[in-house]
């Protein structure tokens, strides 16, 4: 595939995001955000595949390194928008390291890949914080509750408790938005093996290889890159550590995270038949 394909390609994912970041039906949402990664992934497969053509007769493209602003130093939620952002970058051969503030992620991918994450995280984060702000402002959060470990001195021995304690507001944000990014990075993954298989499959019915042998190499590439590049000292292990637990919360962000969508419907059927036509 060549630049100005990859270019169409982006430029319709980016029409698909707008239109539904204004949309509220949620009926087809499994069946938009599904489309959008489908096409997404056949692209990087093509894109695979063309590199693996060419090498040795001129230099193929190469993995590089891009830093992805996530907001300023001290903004509340910065770990679950992070926590979104590498759950996407999963499910599109992106690797990340994050900086111990949570304001940026630096990515190491192939260039197409890195642009789909974007466009991708964009929309999915205004999806996330509007359905978080509704969920907040429906006060169902107040019904909750939340487990606390109480420290106290009994008989001059500090003795610890467990206790239940009302959730806070901010506690069942970051509760929603984790549940959501988690959510939304199973369903990415899901559609991405999915593809994978089908077009490793296909090709196995008509006596090939290719795609196989360069998602392999694809993958050896792009490890022996961030390899080479990546100066984390560290794993970046999520929000999890720094958040209360609120089951009620996870539940709904849970639930917002199986109703993100992509696009509208008057033009999935468009990408679908794309798809079903094998195009990218």
């Amino acid at each position: 595939m060549t630049t100005q394909p990859q270019d169409k390609l982006l430029t319709r994912i980016g029409g698909l995001l707008r239109q539904a970041e204004s949309t509220d039906n949620e009926h087809e949402a499994e069946a938009f955000l599904a489309a959008a990664q489908r096409l997404a992934t056949r692209s990087s497969i093509d894109l695979a595949v063309a590199r693996a053509h060419i090498a040795g007769r001129e230099r193929p493209p190469v993995p590089i390194q891009k830093i992805i602003p996530i907001g300023t130093a001290g903004k509340k939620g910065l770990r679950t928008y992070v926590q979104l952002f590498v759950a996407i970058a999963a499910a599109n051969d992106v690797r990340c390291d994050v900086t111990r503030t949570s304001t940026q992620v630096y990515a190491y991918g192939f260039d197409g890949d890195i642009a789909t994450c974007e466009a991708l995280y964009t929309s999915l984060l205004v999806q996330m914080v509007r359905a978080s702000d509704h969920y907040i402002k429906s006060g169902a959060y107040k019904s909750a509750t939340v487990e606390k470990v109480v420290v106290e001195t009994r008989w001059g021995r500090r003795v610890r408790r467990r206790t239940q304690a009302p959730v806070a507001a901010v506690t069942a944000r970051l509760n929603f938005q984790l549940a959501f990014a988690e959510r939304v990075g199973r369903r990415l993954a899901g559609v991405k093996a999915d593809v994978e298989a089908e077009a490793v499959r296909e090709e196995q019915d008509s006596a090939g290889a290719g795609t196989a042998v360069a998602l392999r190499d694809k993958d050896l590439a792009l490890t022996d890159f961030y390899t080479r590049t990546s100066e984390a000292r560290g794993t970046w292990r999520g929000p999890q550590q720094s958040t209360g637990y609120s089951s009620g919360a996870r539940r709904a962000g849970d639930r917002a995270g199986r109703a993100a969508r992509i696009g509208s419907s008057p033009e999935l059927p468009a990408a679908r038949a794309r798809l079903q036509a094998g195009e990218s």
